[in-house]
């Protein structure tokens, strides 16, 4: 993530993933993705690397899903 600062805002990483910042709200509640609390009003703010080793992880967890659920197309198995 070259010229990336080494904070994220929730909102940053939201655009990243391309998703809500509810959702990654939710991902840093539940533990899944690491983050700092700041300041006073408790602004959250995600490590770039941090991310980066979490999205990481989320391809290796896809990988094993899609290894242990293989994808079976009805439609060959019928014509067979």
């Amino acid at each position: 993530m070259a010229g990336t600062p080494r904070f994220l805002t929730l909102a940053d990483v939201a655009e990243v993933l391309n998703t809500s910042s509810a959702q990654v709200y939710a991902l840093v509640r539940r533990g899944e993705l690491p983050a700092i609390k700041i300041g006073g009003r408790g602004q959250w703010r995600v490590e770039a690397d941090k991310l980066e080793a979490f999205i990481q992880q989320m391809y290796a967890e896809t990988k094993t899903f899609v290894d242990e659920h293989p994808f079976v197309d009805d439609r060959v198995e019928q014509e067979q």
